[in-house]
């Protein structure tokens, strides 16, 4: 009794630790490389970053377009054959990109990966990690999740680094040296896919639903406003997450830290977030997630407006260095969280995919614009000018995911009175 016990008990574990693994890799090949060596990328595919932008944009759009059939095909297949295809698929186009195409490819390539990385994995994941946590434990979920995710991140991408410090010290030339980071990104993601295949739990399909069933699912979930309050919180905390790609270029262009010291710096300060999701994880199963959710967006918004006060200061500056890491940890606490607010609202199980994929066609439309805008904007204004106005940005961004935060909250204290007093009659 005591072995089976054990045996179901880590057979909970490894399936949680395989989502993690699956749920940061399969984004690695489109964001790792343009993250953690932006400015290598930009070197090596002769991009600016307004072209970069706009490559970014046009996955956006294509994920935007898959996130709610996504949503639908989640809550009818298993999440094990929709996480391993979306991962080979993603890790094909990999090769494609080791190949170095030109800057039309680029822009097919990202398209194909928000297909790719979008359509049949991303509900599928967060379906998954709900069921995972259970009613109560529904904030170390996903804190677990994202916090694994950014463990995952940190630990591949430093991988990737001393991949890059070596070819670079080995005489290869810049060319072959980012070609081996992205040979090694393409081949973690496709035995990634291998792992969750034999893996994850051989659910049995979804019984197809009925018409009206099938409906069901997404009208209550386009009729009910707490979706459209969550999705205005993940929509300003995915920007705060995207304002952090642009850290390497103000490492380089007002730090004066070279190319592969910028990326030393990103990397490196991605191992806070493993701390701030799981802590905030377990702060929001002990208080609620709307609350702390309010906590982080007003340290995220303090943290900007004292940067863009000082974002021409050097790395001396102990002031400007404490804000940024305050940055990344408000940033990655609110991601490995945000999704906790789907069990705090009290949404039906069954409806999961159906909402996750809506709040995320809104929540994860910075994919869109948020590349585009911001490179035009430090394009414009190069240097400390580009990145005071950039901070502002982000500060007005994280305000207003508060007062998404603050309308949500109060939404549910409302549905909580009224439920309480039903309950008395």
């Amino acid at each position: 009794m005591v072995t089976a016990t054990s045996g179901s008990i880590a057979r909970h574990y490894i399936t949680l630790v395989v989502l993690i693994l699956a749920g940061e890799l399969i984004f690695s090949l489109p964001f790792h490389i343009p993250r953690f060596f932006r400015p290598n990328m930009l070197e090596l595919f002769q991009l600016s970053n307004t072209q970069l932008g706009d490559i970014f944009a046009v996955y956006g759009v294509v994920a935007l377009l898959a996130y709610f059939p996504g949503g639908v095909l989640a809550d009818r297949y298993p999440a094990r054959v929709l996480i391993s295809l979306s991962l080979a698929a993603t890790a094909c186009g990999g090769f494609y990109l080791y190949t170095l195409p030109g800057t039309t490819g680029l822009y097919l390539l990202f398209a194909y990966w928000g297909l790719t990385s979008i359509l049949l994995f991303w509900a599928a994941l967060i379906k998954a990690t709900r069921d995972w946590g259970g009613s109560g434990e529904q904030g170390i979920a996903f804190g677990l999740l994202d916090g694994g995710r950014g463990f995952v991140a940190s630990l591949f991408s430093t991988l990737a680094l001393v991949i890059l410090a070596h070819q670079l010290t080995s005489s290869a030339s810049d060319e072959a040296a980012m070609q081996s980071v992205i040979l090694f990104y393409t081949i973690i993601s496709l035995l990634c896919a291998a792992l969750v295949w034999f893996t994850l739990p051989h659910d049995s399909p979804t019984v197809p639903d009925r018409v009206g069933q099938k409906q069901s699912h997404w009208r209550r979930a386009l009729s009910d406003q707490r979706v459209y309050l969550q999705a205005g919180v993940v929509i300003c905390a995915y920007c705060g997450y995207k304002s952090l790609d642009n850290y390497g270029v103000y490492a380089v262009q007002v730090l004066q830290m070279t190319p592969l010291e910028a990326a030393s710096l990103t990397t490196w300060a991605s191992y806070t977030r493993p701390v701030a999701a799981v802590l905030a994880g377990l702060l929001a199963d002990r208080w609620r997630p709307s609350g702390m959710v309010m906590v982080l967006f007003a340290c995220a918004a303090t943290a900007f407006i004292l940067m863009r006060g000082n974002a021409d200061f050097g790395p001396a500056s102990g002031l400007l260095m404490a804000n940024l890491v305050i940055s990344f940890v408000a940033v990655y606490a609110l991601r490995g969280i945000y999704f906790s607010l789907v069990e705090e609202s009290g949404l039906k199980s069954a409806d999961t995919g159906s909402a996750v994929g809506l709040i995320s066609v809104v929540g994860f439309a910075p994919d869109i614009f948020f590349g585009a805008l911001t490179g035009r904007l430090l394009d414009a204004n190069p240097g400390p000018v580009g990145f005071q106005h950039y901070f502002l940005m982000m500060a007005c961004i994280s305000i207003a995911g508060l007062l998404f935060a603050l309308a949500l909250s109060r939404r549910l204290a409302t549905r909580v009175a009224g439920s309480s007093a039903s309950a008395c009659k």
